[in-house]
């Protein structure tokens, strides 16, 4: 069916006027060669509308709008490429934040793996640096006499723990530490606990400085020279030094290990005590210094049941900080 209307976006339309202006420029040629001439042929130039597609001509097109996860409809653009690219934009960012989590986890889990060993390593090191050495060798090895000899060894024994307690503490503060190196870990010590603690620690080191001064100005009798006096608590004010310096450390670096950093210096500190007792026995050492060593025996035993009261309580604090937190998350 043909009409002369204009005709819509999507038929076809046919000109008829350029066929028939071709075979007016054949027709001029072949005049001029043969001399020949033709009559003027006026051609309407007509439009012929088919409102039926021709068989080898594909169906237009239609993009239709569809709907997204949230129930909004999609903005339907002039092109289709348009709207998909609208749409790969969008999944772009879930599939890079994917493939970035991807990535990260792998190296998490890895240094997560090489925590594990740690958490047998440490106390098992800690255990052959300090306990070993105390517990198992002979006391006649290392003593030999009220001389400086002796009291170097026995201070070499206590570097051995040191050196252990050390590397323990090392490796308590990775295991603590959070698995996403970007969240920060800063634990600061309540100031009632530094106050106490720094008060315990000089309490523990006033005490023998001021029994070896009384015993030197003969107000103790009988008197103690000062080398049997060093070899009995040299190593133990010693250690007692080292153990405020890393409190002191602990504290500044805000490390999670200040709470369990006095208990292993603590526990160590019984076993040094005990073994001054016994080279007090050898070196027949005057009964108020052998009283004194008790003394500070029971002193340490009461600081270090007040350390695992501090250590209770700072768990159960903990307990219901997660527990807040959880709360307040599961409200919002």
């Amino acid at each position: 069916m043909a009409s002369l209307v204009k005709a819509p976006p999507t038929m076809s339309t046919i000109n008829v006027h350029q066929v028939h202006l071709r075979k007016l420029k054949l027709l001029s040629n072949l005049n001029i060669h043969h001399g020949l001439r033709f009559p003027k042929i006026h051609v309407n130039h007509t439009t012929v509308c088919c409102t039926k597609l021709t068989p080898w001509e594909p169906t237009p097109a239609t993009y239709a709008p569809t709907i997204d996860a949230g129930g909004n409809l999609l903005k339907k653009t002039s092109n289709i490429f348009e709207t998909l690219k609208s749409e790969d934009t969008d999944e772009a960012p879930a599939t890079n934040s994917e493939e970035l989590s991807d990535t990260k986890n792998p190296p998490l889990m890895q240094f997560q793996f090489l925590k594990w060993p740690m958490w047998l390593l440490g106390p098992s090191l800690l255990l052959t640096t300090g306990m070993v050495p105390t517990l198992w060798l002979p006391l006649s090895s290392v003593f030999l006499g009220p001389n400086i000899a002796s009291l170097l060894s026995l201070i070499g024994l206590d570097c051995i723990f040191n050196l252990g307690a050390t590397l323990f503490l090392l490796m308590a503060d990775s295991c603590s530490r959070p698995q996403n190196q970007a969240q920060t870990c800063n634990s600061k010590p309540p100031l009632s606990y530094k106050f106490w603690n720094m008060v315990a620690t000089i309490s523990g080191f006033v005490i023998p400085l001021m029994t070896l001064l009384g015993s030197q100005k003969g107000i103790l009798q009988p008197q103690l020279p000062f080398i049997p006096f060093a070899v009995l608590l040299g190593p133990y004010m010693l250690l007692l030094s080292v153990q405020i310096l890393t409190e002191l450390l602990t504290w500044h670096w805000q490390s999670p290990v200040w709470l369990v950093t006095p208990i292993v210096y603590e526990s160590y500190r019984l076993l040094q005590l005990m073994r001054g007792l016994k080279l007090g026995a050898e070196l027949s050492a005057p009964t108020w210094m052998l009283h004194m060593i008790r003394g500070l025996v029971s002193w340490w035993i009461l600081i270090l049941g007040v350390q695992l009261m501090s250590v209770a309580w700072f768990a159960g604090f903990a307990a219901r900080s997660w527990q807040q937190h959880s709360s307040a998350a599961s409200g919002g």
